[in-house]
């Protein structure tokens, strides 16, 4: 019997196990780009690469990790505000400190994950800062859609800034 309840508890968070995984995946690449970054290029300037337009390893990296921030801080303490603004490249100036700080973003995403009972929540409706009521699913994949493109461009930066590519990456 025990058997057949976790079955059918398994199935009940396929898709939130499924989100669960990738945004624990988006976090593991983030601290990849950041242990492969060395100090001097953490928020090293791209313009001298001839891309002016594309932003520092560090700076992209953050604003990954403020995606998810506000989404899950938003998610779990109605607290919608951009963490960016307190995210300052002053505050976290070494990788070792903007590491620390992931994981601080992680533990935030985590705790909402465990409050997804199953599937179902998904179709809960929410209202973040935009002012359009939307499914809770559609918020989650926009944010990991957004945070991974962030990522992107970091894993870009370290690549044109040092010539080291972060591993998990194709670049």
């Amino acid at each position: 019997m025990d058997e057949k309840l976790t079955a059918q508890t398994l199935s009940e968070r396929e898709i939130v196990d499924s989100l669960d995984r990738e945004f624990a995946r988006l976090h593991s690449r983030s601290c990849a780009i950041i242990d492969n970054t060395p100090v001097d290029v953490l928020y090293a300037d791209t313009a001298r690469t001839g891309t002016a337009s594309l932003r520092s390893v560090g700076e992209s990296v953050l604003r990954c990790a403020a995606t998810v921030e506000q989404t899950f801080g938003g998610i779990t303490a109605n607290l919608w505000d951009d963490p960016f603004e307190w995210t300052l490249p002053e505050h976290l100036s070494t990788p070792a400190k903007v590491i620390e700080h992931l994981a601080e973003v992680e533990a935030t995403r985590q705790r909402a994950f465990t409050s997804f009972a199953a599937d179902d929540c998904l179709r809960k409706q929410v209202m973040p800062p935009t002012g359009e009521t939307r499914p809770l699913i559609a918020l989650l994949v926009e944010t990991l859609v957004r945070a991974a493109d962030y990522q992107a461009q970091a894993a870009v930066s370290l690549k044109l800034l040092s010539r080291i590519s972060p591993p998990g990456f194709i670049i």
